[in-house]
């Protein structure tokens, strides 16, 4: 049996955090189905999200390790495309306006589902989370990965997500503490765009 790589689920798991923390769409979601149809269907609706979200993660692990062992020189493209995407995402998490949340039509998403089958689709029909899973992924996985190690990646990105939401929903909701949240928001989106050009700094550092 193959050891576990743990700084890379170690990694992986950091920005696992940093991206189900961040304010955005999927919290006003939960939110919303916490408020109409009390903490169950907040529960149910996180755990929604949590699986569509460990749908992407464990294909981008194992797609993304596939494509390393078998093509390592276009991994190595993916790699440096992943690096500038990480740049990216930090500068739209740097100058994101926290208030335009406020003005996301949640009732667009699954206008006549609620709870789980609404927090899947907010997680699964966003194409945003399939890049930046591809973007941090392709920095972490390395070659001859054991198959524990990329299912412990992906169930912990499903873990972390899931997680996360449930809180908003049996703890956060409805106490200064969400409010809290939403109102450094700003804050929160600051530290994670450093957070990520920091790694796609030190990503660039190690390929050259």
């Amino acid at each position: 049996m193959e050891s576990m790589a743990w700084e890379a689920i170690f990694a992986a798991g950091v920005f696992f955090v940093l991206g189900a923390t961040s304010p955005g769409p999927s919290l006003i979601v939960v939110l919303r189905n916490t408020l109409i149809g009390g903490r169950r269907q907040g529960v149910a609706c996180a755990v929604g999200h949590g699986v569509g979200f460990g749908i992407y993660a464990g294909s981008a692990v194992f797609g993304l390790i596939l494509l390393l062992e078998n093509a390592p020189n276009l991994f190595l493209v993916l790699q440096i495309l992943g690096a500038v995407l990480l740049v990216w995402y930090g500068i739209m998490m740097w100058t994101a306006d926290i208030n335009a949340l406020n003005d996301f039509d949640s009732e667009a998403v699954g206008k006549d589902r609620q709870g789980f089958a609404e927090g899947f689709a907010i997680a699964f029909f966003n194409p945003k989370i399939a890049l930046f899973l591809v973007a941090v992924l392709a920095q972490v996985l390395k070659p001859g990965m054991g198959i524990e190690t990329k299912l412990a990646i992906g169930l912990l990105g499903m873990v972390i997500d899931m997680g996360w939401y449930m809180i908003v929903a049996i703890v956060l909701t409805g106490t200064p503490a969400l409010e809290k949240l939403r109102e450094k928001g700003d804050v929160v989106y600051k530290i994670t765009a450093i957070a990520l050009w920091f790694f796609a700094g030190s990503v660039t550092w190690s390929l050259l």
